[in-house]
């Protein structure tokens, strides 16, 4: 089997600039300001602070990391189950240690916490609040945490 030519699907406009299938123009390069890394706290949540912070310090960007609480927290906050106070220390030291992540790679990271989740509003959930804060911050690269499968054969 031929492999297409390394041009394919591009092309040149009449000024000379590489343009894609639909004349659209092709950026050059990838441009990273702010990358945003939503978190719950888990093991996954630090790896993927450790990705965001990799990423940004490629492109020389700086990082945003979300803490989103869940719904059982949520619930349990709400219904006065847990004391808040606890939740809010146990996700500061968190950020605090995504900073530090951020900090030995000489990466500024800044961090927020938001609700994922509430019974007062049906349409706010994990992903409108990190589509949401990506908003709010300019994000320009995301990095979400993974979970682990049980299935090896599962596809995330």
């Amino acid at each position: 089997m031929n492999a297409p030519p390394a041009d394919a699907g591009t092309g040149f406009d009449a000024d000379g600039e590489v343009v894609a299938d639909g004349g659209d123009p092709v950026p050059e390069a990838l441009a990273v300001d702010t990358v945003l890394v939503p978190v719950d706290g888990s093991e996954e949540s630090v790896r993927a602070v450790e990705y965001g912070v990799a990423v940004a310090d490629r492109y020389d960007a700086d990082v945003h990391v979300v803490y989103v609480l869940g719904e059982d927290l949520v619930r349990a906050i709400e219904e006065d189950v847990l004391d808040q106070t606890a939740i809010a220390d146990d996700a500061q030291a968190f950020l605090e240690d995504a900073a530090a992540i951020g900090a030995e790679a000489g990466v500024e990271t800044t961090s927020s916490m938001a609700y994922g989740f509430t019974t007062q509003r049906i349409s706010q959930h994990p992903g409108s609040v990190i589509l949401d804060t990506a908003e709010d911050i300019d994000a320009d690269f995301l990095v979400v945490p993974r979970e682990a499968t049980s299935d090896e054969g599962c596809e995330v």
